[in-house]
């Protein structure tokens, strides 16, 4: 029981940071010697889901409804990308999983120079579009099925190119992830059903009560800084997220 609490809090707290929280509860369930560390790791993703549906479930109710007509139409287009990209990667993980720490490393640095270009007052915005936005985002969203390639980090950033306001660039990206890990889970679920049993639900729990704190937490704070220094932030910790997994 002591082991599931602690995969659960864990997967909590690192599902919302620019570290990858695939390759902490990896790393974590193999010294932990459970069976299928991976596959744990991915499946502990459904906690800290439901946490992204219930803590934004007025953005979800409009988007079930139709009222936001917008945001479905990005969460849809960047989806389709992401999942298509992320397959592809899959099929090639053997030969690039090595790189995961590097790219996690330049999507620090991108956001760290957004906050640099952002407070000298130069301009800094792609002015992308909507559609580029949302192919951008997805296709950033696929390569996070490389082991250690953080996927809040990497939207994050491509959020940032055509979105100065932190609290809507996280909600964003946090959303992003429910059709994603839905897929995924129930592929995992799927293929391996001792998944599901009274050890992962128990880290479940946890991850859902500890990711919904730590959640609320982050949006709170992402509304009393400016744009500038959460991208200090938020780089900063994906150049400690790809140090840290560069060690591990």
């Amino acid at each position: 029981m002591i082991e599931s609490i602690i995969l659960g809090i864990l997967q909590g707290i690192f599902e919302w940071l620019p570290i990858s929280s695939e390759g902490i509860l990896a790393i974590t369930s193999y010294l932990l010697k459970e069976p299928h560390p991976i596959d744990i790791s991915l499946f502990l993703h459904f906690g800290t889901l439901l946490a992204v549906l219930i803590y934004f479930k007025k953005e979800w109710k409009e988007i079930l409804t139709f009222k936001d007509k917008k945001l479905l139409s990005f969460l849809t287009i960047s989806t389709f990308f992401s999942l298509i990209f992320g397959f592809l990667i899959y099929q090639w993980l053997k030969t690039i999983s090595l790189f995961g720490s590097y790219l996690l490393l330049i999507v620090g640095i991108g956001l760290l120079l957004s906050g640099f270009f952002s407070e000298k007052r130069e301009k800094f915005n792609f002015n992308l579009n909507f559609f580029h936005s949302a192919v951008i985002c997805g296709i950033l969203q696929g390569f996070s099925v490389i082991p250690g390639f953080s996927r809040s980090g990497s939207t994050i950033f491509g959020l940032s190119l055509g979105i100065k306001n932190p609290t809507e660039i996280l909600k964003i990206s946090y959303m992003m992830s429910v059709p994603v890990v839905i897929l995924a889970n129930l592929y995992l679920v799927f293929k391996n059903p001792i998944l599901i049993s009274p050890k992962s639900v128990i880290s479940l729990v946890f991850s859902f009560l500890v990711g919904i704190l730590v959640l609320d937490y982050l949006m709170k704070i992402s509304q009393r800084i400016n744009f500038s220094k959460f991208c200090f932030l938020f780089g900063s910790l994906c150049i400690l997220g790809s140090i840290l997994l560069k060690f591990l």
